[in-house]
């Protein structure tokens, strides 16, 4: 997509884009959107939800933000009110677009994230903005088309244009399936299915199956696990005409030639891992500061915004698209692995090798050694060993190709140009020893990128290959999907 603003850049002009490391920080020159989706991961960052939940966060707010602009746009329409909120062309002005998606994303992120309201007040009081301000209604004399616009009275209907889209996205996500309000079932996103694991964190009663773990609590205690969010392939999508849409073909079955060959593969990466594939691990894992997969990918978007000097009309519908794919990537995994509950990687060794000598990583500062099967641990924290849901499919996988898709779309080119360098000794898996000098992961495109976030599961023995490579295809159907929607809601010929 190719707009006014947006200039496709060659790849080695892009690659002067490069930076360091990846913005934690709003500039000057950012759009409010990108202000707005700094503060929302500031807020996961804090509340530490599921990825599931913060995929679905980011998809309500640029919603409410995208519904809210598409006001003051001449074709876009939408998501729930369509072009009913549509205002004159007099009012169509950057200001009134930049209060009414605040206003939007205000009330969105102060609906998900409550106990975060001071830092989303603070945000407004920045922006100049009263988030109390209901003094007008739509039914304040409108100024006509092409007239000198009334700005006091234009002004104070952006903020009601703001929430009521926000409302209007607030009110259907609320009955969308993901149980935030807990009238599903007690507990804010708390499982209304009754799912229980077949495997206990002692006893592998199916080696096929996925088996909660006993996981440090990081204060000299454990927690066993509890599958995280397994109603989530029932969430109403963005795009998608159910979570079952895109879902791949079963996984290897246990005692099969494949199941074997996919464990001894994470064996032959743990034993051989290298200081470049412990920091990709560690990077991918839960984004630069903990914003999860779908948050990292909004980092990424927040650098593409600043590398092509976006106006808030590009941001709000980039950042709308990306999270939509987002959302619709996060049903389909969720789908799959609660599907097939199959097992994650530390299991399927435990179940094969009991009581056999593998070479393998034996810890942190232990490096490869002949283990005992039943010991082996992937290449995570203690605080983590293996997340707490099925391993089929990857969820990093899916949440990176669909996303790469959107930005590929967006921009018109794979062109990515970013880079990150992670310093000597940084590790949290093993800190003051990896990596031995500094290390610089750099991304030419959009697929590179989604391509390194997918095998950095291999790599950290979290997820098979299989349960991989078929993520990275069903997040290409997803991002298609996700891309067509968005487009109809751009050009206004969505249902």
């Amino acid at each position: 997509m190719k707009t006014p603003n947006h200039r496709p850049r060659s790849l080695l002009a892009a690659a002067l884009f490069c930076v360091a490391g990846l913005a934690q920080s709003t500039q000057a020159a950012d759009t409010v959107v990108v202000q707005w989706d700094a503060a929302t991961l500031q807020a996961i960052r804090v509340a530490k939800p599921a990825p599931t939940v913060v995929a679905r966060a980011l998809s309500v707010v640029h919603t409410s933000m995208f519904d809210a602009w598409a006001a003051y746009d001449a074709k876009a329409v939408g998501t729930q009110l369509g072009k009913s909120l549509r205002r004159p062309v007099a009012e169509r002005t950057t200001a009134n677009k930049n209060k009414a998606i605040s206003f939007a994303a205000y009330r969105a992120d102060v609906d998900l994230f409550p106990t975060q309201k001071p830092l989303f007040d603070a945000l407004m009081a920045t922006l100049g903005y009263d988030p109390t301000e209901v003094s007008v209604t739509l039914n304040a004399p409108p100024t006509t088309s092409g007239a000198t616009p009334t700005v006091g009275v234009d002004s104070r209907i952006a903020a009601v244009i703001g929430n009521i889209a926000a409302k209007a996205v607030l009110d259907f996500r609320h009955a969308d399936g993901a149980n935030q309000l807990g009238d599903l079932h007690p507990g804010a996103y708390s499982d209304y299915t009754g799912y229980t694991p077949v495997n206990t964190p002692d006893t592998i009663v199916d080696g096929g199956r996925w088996q909660p773990l006993r996981v440090s609590n990081g204060a000299g205690g454990f927690v066993v696990q509890k599958f995280a969010t397994p109603f989530f392939g029932q969430v109403v999508p963005f795009s998608l005409k159910s979570g079952s849409q895109f879902r791949p073909g079963p996984p290897e079955p246990v005692g099969s030639v494949g199941y074997v060959n996919q464990a001894r593969e994470i064996l032959t990466y743990s034993a051989l891992l290298t200081d470049v594939q412990k920091v990709i691990a560690e990077y991918w894992a839960d984004g630069p500061n903990s914003e999860l997969p779908p948050g990292h990918w909004a980092l990424f978007s927040q650098f593409v915004s600043r590398r092509d000097s976006h106006g808030v009309d590009e941001d709000v519908k980039m950042f709308f698209a990306v999270s939509g794919a987002v959302l619709d990537a996060a049903i389909v995994a969720w789908d799959a692995k609660r599907a097939f509950d199959y097992v994650r990687p530390v299991t399927a060794v435990h179940f094969l090798y009991s009581g056999q000598l593998v070479p393998a990583w034996a810890g942190p500062g232990l490096g490869t050694q002949m283990i005992l099967g039943e010991t082996w641990q992937p290449y995570q924290a203690p605080t983590v060993v293996t997340p707490p849901f099925a391993e089929y499919v990857s969820g990093h996988s899916l949440f990176s190709s669909a996303a790469a898709a959107i930005l590929r779309s967006y921009t018109g080119s794979d062109v990515f140009g970013h880079s990150v360098t992670i310093g000597a000794g940084s590790s949290r898996v093993e800190p003051g020893l990896v990596p031995a000098s500094d290390v610089t992961l750099s991304w030419a495109t959009f697929t590179d990128a989604a391509d390194e976030a997918a095998i950095s599961r291999r790599y950290g023995g979290i997820h098979f290959v299989e349960g991989d490579l078929r993520s990275r295809a069903a997040g290409l159907q997803v991002g298609a999907s996700a891309w067509n929607k968005a487009q109809k809601y751009f050009n206004g010929t969505a249902n």
